[in-house]
């Protein structure tokens, strides 16, 4: 199967370091313009430049805002009016025991890893049903059907985006606008990669001894017992960006190593 986007324009948000990064990439690698987005200038152009390394032909872009703001969305809105490809990847995460998490906390995940694909998707997916192509995507996770204890909060937001992609996508019902959630487990990113650390500096283990404890003992039912790599979450993603996947809409697309016991 060759996947050649050429000529579609996709904005990946959350995209300077771990899974939102290697989404961009792999849509500049199959011909892609491709938008990049952080919170600071500084790391949106150290991202631009690692895609343009990669590949030389990479046409990319990069806008600097906090989309966990109304007003962080309008910006990225106003200097990217146009999208054919949204990638939904800007999120946060935070183990913490239910009894302990504030308000503002639940507001703080509430905001920028719900509302921000909200505001996202409510504008681009008009430009799409208008020009009758387009595709969006939510990164959900495992952690929105297997809640996890320490991160209650977290797997509520994850849950939330599983069902306003599937609303959406029947919302745009007989377009050629699909609508998907993908679902990553446990994945090698800069967020997950510095949480391990720490817990192995505690322990006084190494990293990889951490990773294998990690997996054992928070996702016992992973089937390939280990962390999954960026790379490997963005493949499906670049999949369900493409002409090819065209029947596939109001789907929750698995990359989780098999975590998710259950048959559909």
């Amino acid at each position: 199967m060759q996947i050649d986007l050429s000529g579609k324009h996709a904005i990946i948000t959350g995209s300077t370091a771990g899974i939102g990064f290697a989404i961009a990439q792999g849509l500049a690698d199959a011909g892609a313009s491709v938008v990049v987005t952080g919170r600071t200038q500084a790391r949106v152009d150290d991202a631009i430049a690692a895609i343009k390394k990669e590949t030389a032909h990479a046409k990319v872009q990069g806008v600097a805002a906090d989309l966990g703001t109304a007003d962080g969305c309008q910006t990225l809105i106003e200097q990217q009016p146009n999208a054919d490809i949204l990638i939904n990847n800007v999120g946060i995460f935070e183990p913490k025991d239910f009894f302990e998490v504030d308000d503002a906390t639940w507001q703080q995940f509430f905001d920028i890893n719900i509302m921000s694909a909200v505001r996202l998707s409510r504008h681009y997916a008009q430009g799409m049903r208008e020009r009758d192509w387009g595709r969006i995507q939510f990164i959900s996770s495992e952690s929105g059907i297997n809640i996890p204890t320490e991160m209650v909060h977290y797997g509520m937001t994850k849950s939330a985006l599983l069902s306003i992609s599937r609303g959406l996508a029947k919302s745009l019902s007989g377009t050629q606008v699909t609508v998907n959630a993908i679902l990553p487990g446990p994945t090698r990113s800069e967020g997950v990669l510095s949480m391990i650390s720490e817990m192995a500096n505690k322990q006084g283990i190494s990293q990889q001894e951490m990773e294998v404890r990690f997996v054992k003992e928070n996702r016992p039912t992973s089937i390939i017992q280990r962390l999954a790599t960026p790379d490997e979450v963005a493949h499906m993603c670049v999949y369900a960006a493409s002409p090819q996947a065209s029947a596939t809409t109001g789907a929750a697309l698995r990359v989780e190593g098999g975590i998710v016991d259950t048959l559909t």
